[in-house]
């Protein structure tokens, strides 16, 4: 009896000491971090009974020995994971995070996952680092096991694994909440790619810093490059791969990265006298594309490959590759890739984009022009979008309308693609629109050759690197020199080529006195004249010019050429349905429209005529919106726009757009209408502001997502067709016909209608816009019209 209190003394004591060694336990280093840390948190009041019913027994010092124990084993290594980028990808360096483990692929739940934990993925995978992390299965929902839940990453870690978590499988998430991310487009110098405990044959995919064709000695000097040794950067040094696995589809794949459509065969006998004789350094793994893949990254790895010194790749010899270049990369068109320039009506194309081989997708059916809704949108078809066109895989593929809205219909939607289609339009896909709008237009940007055309031409003086006099290095004398650029003639067209060329994007302005910007005065001389260029060429040196005969009477200098670049530019449409609805005849007394002779809006013949007499005039309404990415604006300062007194307003743009009846042959019958406007926003789309009004002197301007609307009833908006006889015509409006102000796409700044006369009455019809019918439609519906382009030069 005397001992029983004893005991419980003890006993209690003992459970005292086990709390106190326990709550040691749970802050001691190592517990926190680690799936260990996290149960015991969230399961204390269990494990603690558990700790103070079994283990208090035993006493403080034994209980304290099994917990260092348990603590030393969460020091340990941490588990051995495998990454990759996978799903529904639009780029190749984003997509769903996998982690292979335990011999299993699985995903990561959203939950409680950052920019830090993105971070983390984007350098085990050997990238610099995470632009972004998407949560909700953005890139398709994810098989498997979901490996890791509740992830806490301070950024430092070395792998995920090293991150804190509810440990490996322990997750309350689905499918529906895997986590992907955005990595940077630059990998990590020297990074080494490391293969762990993972088969061949269990989904791992090609890591390595970069990937380069090697030409010969011979021909390092073509461009550009098409053929030689492929070599892959790993831990910072060039490594060659056997070719003994090597096939037609890794071929496909890095010509496509290259910016090639395809491969072709090459004669290897040259390449295995050149590699007996040089020391070799093989990459220890092979590679396993299957074609269809945008980059090296998608490819699965092949089998490793013993290192032996020069006896590696006993039976082979280092992989190479030819690749066949697009038209307008080839050097000469009979090596060109035949896609790329047939003769006949392409069925794809691409519009809006600044650079070449990026734009929105556009595909001809029944005749029209329309564009692709981006549902399901991915890598894959915008890669076949790219080799069709001649260039290669796709470095991007774009939603919502990212490359500025079309017109017209939404022709595809839901494309589904293999990647081996010849054209887009052999993909499967949704023929039903419904709920899609030009809010989702899809767009690409492709792998492009590297011609180094931004090499031989340079901007300086600028405040930054977008602008600033225009430089380009030509041959003088035997000599290659840097020289400016005549300014006659320079205008927008000359500008878009050269911001184009060095991959600035689109001109903002063109400049014929570029004082202010101080250059080199070793480049003064001119060494460029007479440029004229029609917007298309990818060189300043494929625009037409004075060649070796400089003829600059102004000189250079201060008088040399300038240009400032955007990334984004407006893009005006004429609304087609409105004008044919709103067309009619009105004959009005000339006395009445006094204002409209002072700004030239009647044709010469009406400062002759009787002032009681008639003028017949076509009005029409006109409604021009504002597709493009940035707003349109004038580009002459407030101080120098024009008050016209009889109209009480300022005129920001003297030639605004042009209105003009022509002849079945294209030649003009009634004065053009060279309009003189105000330019504001009339109204808007759904919620966007308006930005711009004329009155009270206000900033003039077209807000992206808003229209200005000229009425029928305003002076100048006809064509005075008085002296006009009955027949058939083309009506026809033309937006900044002068190239004033820099857009995406000109081509659908023209408007034509069929248009019918019989001296009492008028009929317009078949209205469309520039480009948005097939060649053959458009050439049936206005004859005569083929060669009648419309241009200021």
């Amino acid at each position: 009896m005397s001992r029983s209190p004893t005991s419980t003394f003890v006993t209690e004591g003992r459970g005292q000491d086990a709390e106190a060694a326990f709550h040691w336990f749970l802050r001691a280093p190592g517990s926190g971090p680690g799936a260990r840390g996290q149960l015991a948190r969230t399961f204390l009041p269990v494990t603690f009974i558990l700790f103070r019913t079994m283990l208090a027994p035993l006493g403080t010092c034994c209980l304290l020995c099994m917990l260092v124990l348990c603590g030393a084993q969460s020091n340990s290594a941490s588990p051995v994971i495998q990454l990759r980028l996978a799903g529904e990808k639009r780029k190749h360096y984003e997509g769903r995070v996998e982690v292979f483990y335990n011999g299993e692929w699985g995903t990561v739940c959203d939950d409680d996952f950052s920019l830090y934990a993105a971070h983390v993925v984007c350098r085990e995978l050997g990238y610099l680092d995470a632009q972004a992390w998407s949560p909700s299965a953005k890139y398709g929902r994810g098989e498997g096991r979901i490996w890791l839940d509740n992830v806490h990453c301070s950024g430092s870690e070395k792998s995920l694994a090293q991150c804190e978590s509810n440990g490996f499988g322990v997750s309350d998430c689905k499918h529906s909440e895997d986590v992907g991310v955005v990595c940077s487009t630059k990998r990590i110098p020297g990074f080494k790619f490391i293969r762990n405990e993972i088969h061949n044959d269990q989904g791992l995919t090609v890591q390595v810093e970069d990937v380069r064709i090697r030409a010969t000695y011979s021909h390092r000097k073509r461009v550009p490059i098409t053929e030689g040794f492929v070599e892959v950067k790993d831990g910072g040094k060039w490594r060659q791969i056997c070719n003994e696995d090597w096939t037609e589809m890794n071929s496909r794949v890095i010509c496509g990265m290259y910016g090639f459509p395809g491969e072709k065969r090459f004669n290897v006998r040259p390449y295995k006298l050149l590699a007996q004789r040089r020391k070799k350094n093989y990459w220890g793994f092979g590679v396993n594309c299957t074609g269809n893949e945008a980059d090296l990254s998608d490819c699965k790895l092949g089998r490793e490959i013993k290192l032996k010194g020069n006896g590696t790749c006993g039976r082979g010899m280092p992989a190479v590759i030819s690749c066949v270049p697009g038209r307008a990369f080839a050097p000469s068109v009979s090596i060109g890739f035949r896609k790329a320039y047939r003769v006949e009506q392409p069925l794809v194309r691409l519009r809006g984009g600044a650079m070449i081989g990026e734009g929105r997708v556009e595909v001809l059916r029944n005749g029209e022009w329309g564009t692709i809704c981006d549902d399901n949108w991915n890598i894959r078809a915008a890669t076949v979008v790219c080799r069709e066109l001649g260039f290669g895989s796709a470095k991007e593929a774009l939603s919502g309308a990212k490359m500025g809205q079309g017109i017209g219909p939404v022709h595809m939607n839901e494309v589904e693609c293999s990647g081996f289609e010849k054209s887009l339009t052999e993909c499967s896909f949704n023929q039903q629109s419904l709920g899609c709008s030009h809010e989702e237009d899809a767009a690409v940007k492709c792998n492009v050759p590297a011609m180094g055309f931004n090499k031989k031409l340079r901007l300086s003086g600028g405040r930054n690197p977008y602008e600033g006099r225009v430089e380009v290095l030509a041959e003088r004398n035997g000599l290659l020199t840097w020289g400016s650029v005549c300014s006659d003639s320079w205008g927008t067209m000359e500008a878009m080529v050269v911001c184009r060329q060095l991959g600035l994007g689109f001109a903002s302005h063109a400049f014929q006195e570029t004082w202010y910007w101080q250059g080199d005065a070793n480049t003064d001389a001119v060494v460029m004249s007479g440029v004229r260029c029609s917007g298309t060429e990818l060189t300043l040196d494929q625009c037409l010019h004075h060649g070796i005969f400089i003829d600059c009477p102004k000189g250079g200098g201060r008088f040399a050429a300038g240009v400032s670049c955007t990334q984004t530019a407006p893009d005006l449409v004429l609304n087609a349905p409105v004008v044919e609805q709103t067309t009619y005849l009105e004959d009005r007394p000339l006395y009445a429209l006094q204002c409209a002779m002072e700004e030239n809006c009647l044709s010469s013949a009406a400062s002759k005529a009787d002032p009681t007499s008639y003028r017949r005039l076509l009005r029409f309404s006109s409604q021009i919106h504002n597709n493009g990415l940035s707003d349109f604006r004038p580009r002459a300062a407030h101080h120098s726009w024009t008050w016209h007194e009889c109209h009480r307003h300022y005129h920001s743009m003297e030639v605004f757009t042009h209105y003009d009846l022509l002849s079945l042959n294209g030649t003009k019958v009634a004065e053009g209408h060279k309009a003189s406007f105000c330019l504001e926003d009339t109204q808007c789309d759904e919620g966007i502001q308006k930005r711009y009004e004329c009155a009270n002197f206000g900033s003039q301007g077209i807000t992206v997502g808003c229209w200005d609307t000229y009425r029928h009833d305003i002076d100048c908006q006809w064509i005075d067709i008085t002296d006009v006889k009955p027949g058939d015509y083309v009506f026809q409006v033309v937006i900044n016909p002068n190239y004033e102000v820099a857009e995406s796409d000109y081509t659908n700044n023209v408007m034509k209608c069929q248009t019918r006369y019989d001296g009492h009455r008028i009929w317009t019809y078949n209205c469309h816009i520039g480009g948005t019918l097939s060649t053959d439609m458009d050439d049936n519906t206005f004859p005569g019209l083929q060669t009648n382009q419309f241009s200021h030069r």
